[in-house]
Order: C-alpha cells, then structure tokens, then sequence
C-alpha cells in the first residue's frame, strides 16, 4: 500500500508509516501515512521560516488565486472526499459530505479575503503628520487539529493562515491524516509555493512538542483536549508567542415549559448525540423545567428508539462508530460512573454488534441527574447525556452556567422574553435558540469563555485578529 508522505520544504517525505484504520470496518485500512520526526519537524519549521519574506509580500491576488482554486476543486470532490472523512473518522457520510462542503466554503471565503485586506489613514494630533495603520503577517505559524473534525478545522485554520501571508507547520491529529494530506495535496497542485505550507503528520509527543519548543514559530493555533491546551500556552508564554486555544465543553440545552416539545426533542437529539456526540459543541446537559420534563424524557426516548447506529458509509444510518477504542472505553466507563453516581441510565449505553466489526455504542440517555455529578461536570465527548430537572427557567440559566466551560449554550423556548433573557445571559461564546448548540456558519466567529477557549475567535473576519499583527506608521507631510 502507497504511503501518503509529509511535505516538508516543498518535497514528500518520509517512509515510517502508521495504518489509518475505519471505526466502521476495523479490517478496512483506509492508507498508510507517514509518521515525522523531531528532525523533520525542525527542517518543516526551518522551511516555513525561510519561506515566510517572499510570502509574506507575494500579491493578493496570487493568494486569492490559490485559495480559490483548492476551494473549487474541494467542492467538486465532495463526495469523494466525504467518504474519505466518513471512513477515517465515523461520521455519516452525510455528515462527512456537509463537513467537506464546508472546508470548501472556508477556503472561498479567505479566499475572497485576500481581496479585502484593509487598513485605517488618521490624522495625527500633531500637524502636518499622518497615521497608517495596518495589518501584518504574524510569521510562521503552528496548526494542530484534532481527529473529530478532520476537514472542516484544518480549513478553518490553514486557510486564514495563508490568506494573511502566514507560512505554516500543520500537524493534524494522527488518528486521521486522510483529509488532511488530501487538503495539502490540493494546496501545492493549486500553486503554492515550496515552505510556505508544511504537513508534519505522527504523534503530539514528537511532533507537536518539536513545534512548541521551537523559538521559531511564532504562533499556534490548537484544537483539543483542555490538559493538552494548557501544555500549549505554557510553552507559548515561555517563547512569548501568540498562542491561539479551542478545548473542552459542557454545554447545556435548556428545555422550558412553554417549549414546543418535537422542536425541543429534534434540537436535544441532535446536539447530543449526532455525530456520535464527538463534537466540542455537543450539548450533554439537558436541564429541563419540571412541567414539560416527563413529556420531554419520554418523546427523547421514543426519538432515540428510530435512531441507526451502523456503519458510517451504510445508506439509512443516522449515527455512526465511536472513533476508536480508547474512546470507546472512555464512553463506557462514563456511563458506569453515571450509573455508580445515582443517575438512571433510562436509555441506551450498551455496545452493539453489527455486520462489520467497529465501536458501535447505542446513544445512552441518563435521567435523575445532578449537575454535581461527574456525567454532569466533566467532558465525555461522546453519544453520552444527561437529563438534570430544575424548577424554572432561573434555575435553569444557573444550572446552565455552573460549568467552568463555556463554547455553546442552547434553549428551547416559545417565549421570546425567556429567549432574549438567556441570549443575553448565558455564559458561552455561541448561543443557539431552539436550534441545536452545534452547527456554526462558516463566515462568523467561532470559540467560548472560560475553559474552553483562550485568545482570538476563529473562522470569518475575526480570524485576521489571530494571524495578524497590527503596525502603525507615522508619515512627515
């Protein structure tokens, strides 16, 4: 089998490979990719860093022209490339198709904003003087993404990147280099330039900790795990670079007495469990008021009842396999502990057997909770959620916001007092009324509060507040 090699200073690299395996299928070998070294890293750093003058000053046009290329030739392999996401990672192939189509929006979109860079001409308080204030390229830039959304977040973060005149050193999660390889492929096919775009694939021990100890890079941008974040920004401050963070959630999904129940139980369902609940929007606290929560619990379980979980590439499946075994394990043992705290597992949880052989686990819905509980408090990151029953909509939005994260908040409401009332005081960065907490256009910004997020939002034109660095200029008349 070929292996799909690094790009390391405008060349394919590399011969030690790791097989990238189908959750649905685990007999199915979706390729073999390479894994980098720390000293492959250093040359992708040394190449970025070389790269970044030229690119740096190359014409907007240029860009424009590179950017729009790679998205037209996303969109027009969608499917292909959808199913190339769908067999790495799990999801539906309806969803790695939308997931697709997105990156290919993401790329557009920078795409057109490298027609749109912008600066401000002042007058000084001083005669005869005046201000130009302008953006500029940071430098070399780490990217590092995690496995679940393994085209779209590469997009959202390589696109702006380039877009601003940054080079970059991309690792992408090992689990799933497929897209990610594929996404650089049509990069260097579309024009880019030798450095100025590098793929370091293999492990975070190796080669993202070869990126955060290098005074080299001068910002990154990062997307997973909280524990792994804070390792970023104390290599970060160490260096003194800009260090963008995405991690974990919790995020609640108000449900109140007035809500309209099949709009309430389509947005819980969807923010739960779709996906296979491995989205860092995913909502799994449902707090419910007590006069619409019997109703509410009893309609989610009939829902859930209709829900297929099978193979990822099946025609008709709704959700499909857990990513991999270690999370798989992590999911069970959340639910046991779900169980062993006094939550009622009222649905779901168990593994199931299907035709082929992959980590297939029947969405779990808990009843009874409390929001002290650590199905409550921590992130599963899985088709896992609990039921917490509150009083009224006060105790709802305070149950929403005891949590120490903050990405996406949600609520199901015919009021439109209750609705401008959480909008306004919900503690996350996106909220979402009667629609699910995960799902976010590709041309507005991105990220949370408190633990889940640090620094700048991503995605639309608040990235250039991330991958630029502003200059101001004074001129003599």
């Amino acid at each position: 089998m070929t292996i799909h090699q690094n790009l390391i200073a405008g060349e394919w690299v590399g011969s030690d490979a790791i097989e990238n395996i189908n959750p649905s299928n685990t007999g199915d070998v979706v390729g073999r990719y390479a894994r980098a070294s720390v000293e492959d890293t250093k040359t992708a750093i040394a190449a970025a860093k070389a790269a970044f003058p030229a690119w740096s000053r190359s014409g907007i046009l240029e860009r424009h022209a590179i950017l729009r290329k790679t998205a037209d030739e996303i969109l027009a392999r969608k499917d292909e490339l959808g199913r190339l996401l769908s067999r790495e990672e799990g999801k539906t192939l309806a969803e790695g198709i939308g997931e697709t189509v997105r990156a290919g929006q993401i790329f557009d979109f920078f795409a057109g904003e490298c027609l749109r860079l912008a600066g401000e001409t002042l007058p000084s308080v001083r005669p005869n003087i005046g201000v130009e204030i302008t953006r500029e390229p940071v430098g070399v830039v780490g990217i590092i993404t995690p496995w679940n959304f393994p085209i779209a977040i590469p997009a959202w973060k390589i696109a702006p990147a380039l877009c601003y005149g940054n080079t970059v050193v991309f690792k992408p999660a090992e689990l799933v280099p497929g897209c990610s390889w594929a996404i650089v492929d049509i990069l260097v096919r579309a024009g880019l330039p030798k450095g100025v775009l590098n793929l370091v694939m293999g492990k975070g021990s190796v080669v993202g900790q070869t990126m955060l100890d290098s005074p080299d890079v001068n910002a990154v941008t990062f997307t997973g795990s909280t524990g792994t974040g804070k390792r970023v920004a104390l290599a970060s401050v160490e260096h003194n670079r800009k260090y963008q963070l995405e991690m974990g959630g919790k995020n609640p999904f108000v449900v109140l007495d007035d809500a309209d129940l099949n709009v309430a139980v389509e947005a819980a369902v969807n923010s739960a469990f779709f996906s296979t609940g491995q989205r860092c929007t995913a909502s799994s606290r449902v707090i419910v008021t007590e006069g619409i929560h019997d109703r509410f619990v009893a309609a989610v379980g009939e829902r859930l009842k209709s829900v297929v979980v099978d193979d990822a590439l099946k025609a008709g499946t709704h959700i499909g396999p857990v990513v991999d075994e270690s999370q798989l394990k992590q999911d069970t043992d959340y639910i046991e502990i779900g169980q062993k705290e006094g939550a009622k597992l009222a649905f779901g949880g168990e593994l199931l057997k299907r035709d082929t052989p992959g980590f297939y686990l029947a969405p779990a819905l808990f009843t009874e909770a409390t929001n002290d509980m650590r199905i409550s408090r921590e992130e599963i990151f899985g088709p896992v959620a609990a039921v917490i029953r509150v009083k009224d909509y006060e105790e709802a939005l305070a149950v929403a916001n005891d949590t120490p994260f903050g990405l996406s908040s949600g609520i199901a409401t015919t009021s439109l007092k209750h609705a401008t009332h959480f909008k306004r005081n919900a503690e996350a960065g996106m909220v979402m009324v009667n629609l699910p907490t995960a799902g976010v256009d590709f041309h507005v910004p991105f990220g949370g509060r408190k633990g889940s997020s640090h620094g700048s939002r991503e995605q639309g034109k608040y990235a250039n507040e991330f991958y630029t660095t502003v200059k101001t200029a004074y001129t003599l008349a």
